[in-house]
């Protein structure tokens, strides 16, 4: 398997929409929403980063970067997610690759830093802490965590894209 990483282009977007559900499908932290949410990002012009794994013309996985508002007006923040690999395909360092490739985008664009929802354990190895400065209101805390890429970093409740409802 040769998998290579590349923007999202005009086409890709069913393909995209058919990996994100079969990744998410019967998930238990999951409702189900995340291939809308994605086509939402699209459709509103907040898909900042949209990046695909491919392997021979088919496309493996997905990641999703898109802008994020903290109370305290701290700007240049983005969210990671959903990320999403096709079922057959996980585990084997797609997903980490894609989130890779968009964290470096996201560097090379003067980024204050990036926060996402997820597990800890997962995260941890690309940076992302739990700080409590930062806030996402409803899941458990320790979920929500940031990777600061410039500056000393931001305080208040973080506001994910009007996609994500």
């Amino acid at each position: 398997m040769s998998i290579t990483i590349r923007p999202e282009r005009a086409g890709d977007e069913r393909a995209i929409h058919g990996v994100v559900h079969a990744a998410f499908d019967g998930h238990p932290h999951s409702d189900g929403s995340e291939p809308a949410i994605v086509d939402r990002l699209r459709a509103d012009g907040d898909l900042t980063i949209s990046l695909v794994a491919e392997d021979g013309g088919e496309i493996l996985g997905h990641v999703a970067f898109s802008p994020v508002t903290i109370s305290d007006g701290s700007k240049g923040w983005f969210g990671l997610g959903p990320v999403a690999v096709a079922p057959q395909h996980q585990r084997e360092g797609i997903g980490a690759a894609l989130i890779e490739q968009g964290l470096a985008l996201l560097r090379e664009r003067d980024t204050a830093g990036c926060v996402v929802l997820g597990d800890p354990a997962y995260y941890g190895r690309f940076g992302f802490a739990h700080d409590p400065a930062l806030t996402y209101p409803g899941p458990p805390p320790e979920y929500f965590q940031r990777l600061v890429m410039e500056g000393s970093g931001a305080g208040g409740v973080v506001s994910y894209a009007p996609a994500f409802g």
